[in-house]
């Protein structure tokens, strides 16, 4: 032995990308603090969003810290812009669910509205690979725009509810809000005409009212809207509403309430398996899928409207992303 002390491994250090809008950023602090000295980690390196950026900015530079741990603070328009700058890093995410929808933070089971046992659960949780949608967006100019989602891309209903909820009521009443453009749009029925593909499948030209593409398939409120999705298959799942002019609606609106009992119990896939299909409804899975519209629609993509496109190609990139978890739900 030479007597020369042996040098210490340096201590992990965390990264917080924060919306300064969603969350006390004191109370923040004050957690992440304490899991710092309990864990003896170093003091987190602080990346504030802004209103001229979501958070892609913020999460590019929290990632060339180069930080053990990203921590990711606010509502789930935050965090695709997280997941877009980060899939693939390899970097672990520790979520901060903040948002009035949060729909990613539910699909994985995470703490809700308790700020500090998210940060405990980013600090000491487990992780899990996540997949990640992937989105190409082409505008009636010709220009095309890359994008990441984790919940759900939508076309019709789903982004007219995205762009014109009034968000101040959102706040108030949560998905509720939802209520008056869901019954304007049906009453109103408006249908578009599009042509899409599902991976190398024929392409089919339909006419529809909605499509939904997802990665996790329960919407705010707690309708099973895609069935078959699964966050981490490697696969997409699309689902389309094309209720003609006739009982189309009675037909959708049967089949997303009883959705949970008829694929979740073993009496309900009986009983589905013997119900003849409906034109109105139809699901589809795959891990690439490009639609074409003839005349631009509005688009959204994890509850943000990403204004009108004549054509989008969704993909998936499996386990593109790992989150923090708490141990029970990973055990579960």
């Amino acid at each position: 032995m030479n007597g020369d002390p042996v040098a210490a491994a340096p201590a992990q250090r965390a990264a917080v990308v924060f919306n300064p809008a969603k969350v006390s950023v004191q109370a923040l602090r004050s957690a992440v603090a304490a899991e710092e000295r309990a864990a003896g980690w170093a003091s987190s390196a602080w990346f504030e969003t802004s209103r001229s950026d979501d958070g892609l900015a913020a999460a590019v530079d929290a990632a060339r810290s180069a930080p053990d741990l990203i921590l990711v603070a606010g509502g789930d328009g935050t965090l695709r812009a997280v997941a877009q700058a980060l899939a693939g890093s390899g970097i672990s995410l520790g979520l901060i669910p903040t948002g009035t929808g949060n729909l990613f933070a539910r699909e994985l089971h995470l703490p809700l509205n308790d700020l500090a046992a998210s940060v405990t659960s980013a600090f000491d949780g487990s992780d899990r690979p996540v997949d990640v949608g992937l989105a190409v967006l082409e505008r009636e100019d010709g220009t095309t725009s890359d994008h990441a989602f984790l919940v759900m891309a939508g076309i019709g209903l789903d982004a007219h509810m995205a762009g014109h909820t009034n968000e101040r009521l959102k706040r108030r009443i949560g998905w509720l809000a939802y209520s008056d453009p869901i019954a304007r749009s049906v009453v109103g029925n408006k249908q578009f005409d599009l042509s899409y593909r599902l991976d190398d499948r024929p392409e089919v030209t339909s006419r529809a009212h909605t499509v939904i593409v997802g990665n996790s398939g329960t919407l705010t409120g707690g309708m099973l809207l895609l069935p078959d999705a699964v966050i981490d298959d490697g696969r997409l799942d699309a689902v389309v509403f094309r209720p003609g002019r006739g009982s189309g609606w009675t037909n959708i609106g049967y089949r997303l309430a009883f959705n949970r009992m008829l694929h979740r119990t073993r009496f309900g896939r009986l009983l589905a398996s013997v119900t003849p299909k409906s034109r109105a409804i139809r699901w589809a899975q795959g891990t690439r899928m490009s639609v074409r519209f003839p005349e631009p629609q509005e688009i959204q993509l994890d509850g943000d409207t990403q204004g009108p496109v004549t054509a989008a190609s969704l993909s998936v990139h499996h386990h593109g992303l790992t989150i923090r978890v708490p141990r029970a739900a990973l055990e579960a």
